[in-house]
């Protein structure tokens, strides 16, 4: 009997984002019908026996626009409401990267 899960959730796009203890996994996935969907994963090794605790949300394509809307809002209140004088760009991909390969410590 063919396993029917893996062709019905293809991967055809995949990103990978390290954050701290942290990884988050953006995956567009299709179904047989060429249908497209988001999976967003994140990924965290558990203390007490080094597995991986993973925690994923579905993301279809007629929810895309109020998803991105909902985010944006969210992270633009953090950003001017609640903590207007952080440098958020202190974070940046490149300035992690970069602090992480001088082996800061």
């Amino acid at each position: 009997m063919e396993d029917n899960s893996k062709s019905e959730r293809q991967e055809i796009f995949s990103k990978k984002i390290r954050a701290g203890k942290r990884t988050y996994f953006f995956d567009v996935k299709t179904t047989k019908g060429n249908d497209y969907f988001i999976t967003i994963t994140e990924s965290k090794k558990s203390f007490e026996d080094g597995s991986f605790v993973k925690h994923k949300i579905f993301l279809y394509k007629e929810d895309f626009n109020k998803f991105m809307e909902a985010l944006t809002d969210t992270v633009n209140h953090v950003k001017t409401e609640l903590m207007p004088d952080f440098n958020f760009d202190e974070f940046s991909r490149d300035r992690y990267h970069e602090d992480q390969s001088t082996g800061s410590e």
